[in-house]
């Protein structure tokens, strides 16, 4: 009987000791704080479960005992890690290469994370002639999520008299390239073309076409101007993306008119499909044209920095201070949130990203959405006064703790 009862002891001390270790079934728990996820329509305090770098559980309470670590954000913002679709970070040392293996362009780590940026894409740094060697310098170096939009100029973006060359935009291996690496490669790009031709709209297009992927257009520089509502209405394909949307700048019709209205012709466009990024950069973000469009209820599909050496230290700075520039503009948190995140991974067709589903990879920003007195600038050094903004206290990125601004997820140093 004894030895009979002393197994029933050990039979329940083992049950115990395993439900014990089940319990600690999560590797990060981040509770109490206010989830805002586009895709799974959430707007609201839950908690979100972390096991093997993907969400695990997402729900109103989770015990904290189910977790190895547990992050406290009470009063701050969970919300998908952040995609920036419009940044240069094809970075080295190649003289009087621009934005195509030169010091221009940055490297994505030192930008990304302190920002909530989990994914990164450059537009256009790379073209089919050099992508292998953005990869492997880059892409495969990174702890960011680097992603990129394919020059239709083989060579890439390597400005002046390069970007010009009709002969080195080839759609079918600007395409062929692309499918090679498909998800990584997810775009096309045209950029800084001068001249009074639709002949390298119209390969980007074809290239985009060949490869089942969106282009991206840096439009304008034309003397007399091509138009912009041709561009909208004829050449591009629903998807495509107009950059630089709030920008005013020679050879290019803006988008909001002498009147301070904006042009019929461009809420057609948005309606048809046409995606406006903001890539607000170092010479394409003025108020004069984002306050009236917003007002108007112009708002864009997808917020962007344009991050290069011109645009990091100028009134742009980062991805979570262009957010909080049309937070200021009246634009819904929500919104904006979703313009940072499930948007743009709709845009680039990579819809596994910019989301919190059971399953998803565990990328996650928390912000903090401070009050006061705060000032924003444009590129033309024009102020704007806000009372909100948000910083970045943390950011995971594949479960992994990237960013830590005052030490959320640490132990105390004397405990």
């Amino acid at each position: 009987m004894k030895r009979y009862t002393k197994n029933i002891l050990l039979t329940l001390f083992a049950i115990a000791t395993t439900s014990n270790v089940i319990a600690q079934e999560y590797d990060m728990l981040v509770n109490d704080g206010h989830v805002i996820d586009a895709k799974n329509g959430i707007d609201q305090v839950m908690d979100v479960a972390i096991k093997d770098g993907k969400i695990a559980k997402i729900a109103a309470r989770i015990p904290e005992q189910n977790a190895k670590k547990v992050i406290d954000a009470k009063g701050f913002y969970v919300v998908p890690g952040l995609l920036d679709i419009h940044s240069h970070n094809f970075h080295g040392t190649e003289p009087d290469a621009y934005l195509s293996n030169s010091d221009t362009a940055l490297p994505p780590d030192g930008f990304s994370f302190r920002s909530g940026v989990t994914t990164i894409v450059d537009v256009g740094g790379a073209g089919w002639k050099n992508f292998k060697q953005f990869k492997e310098q880059t892409i495969d170096r990174s702890k960011t999520r680097v992603l990129s939009f394919l020059n239709i100029i083989g060579s890439g973006m390597k400005g002046g008299a390069i970007e010009q060359n009709l002969a080195d935009m080839d759609p079918k291996l600007t395409a062929m390239v692309a499918k090679q690496y498909p998800g990584l490669i997810v775009g096309v790009k045209l950029a800084h073309y001068h001249g009074f031709d639709w002949k390298p709209t119209e390969k980007v297009v074809e290239a985009g076409r060949l490869a089942n992927i969106p282009v991206m257009i840096d439009f304008g520089g034309s003397d007399p101007e091509l138009s912009i509502e041709t561009l909208f209405m004829e050449k591009l394909r629903p998807g495509d993306i107009f950059t630089h949307a709030y920008a005013h700048v020679k050879g290019r019709t803006p988008i909001v008119d002498e009147n301070g209205k904006v042009r019929d012709f461009v809420f057609a466009a948005q309606k048809r499909g046409i995606i406006f990024d903001v890539g607000h950069g170092g010479g394409s973000f003025v108020f004069e044209q984002a306050i009236p469009a917003l007002k108007q209820g112009f708002k864009p599909n997808s917020i962007s920095t344009d991050l290069h050496t011109g645009s990091m230290n100028g009134g742009m700075k980062s991805q979570i201070n262009v957010m909080s520039k049309f937070l200021n503009m009246n634009m819904p948190l929500k919104e904006v949130i979703a313009a940072s995140t499930w948007q743009p991974a709709q845009i680039i067709k990579r819809q596994d990203l910019g989301h919190l589903s059971e399953g998803a990879v565990a990328d996650i920003a928390i912000l903090n959405l401070r009050k006061g007195d705060f000032g924003f600038i444009d590129t033309k050094g024009k102020k704007m006064k806000g009372d909100e903004k948000l910083e970045c206290e943390l950011t995971i990125r594949e479960g992994n703790v990237v960013w830590d601004l005052n030490g959320m997820a640490s132990s105390p140093w004397n405990e």
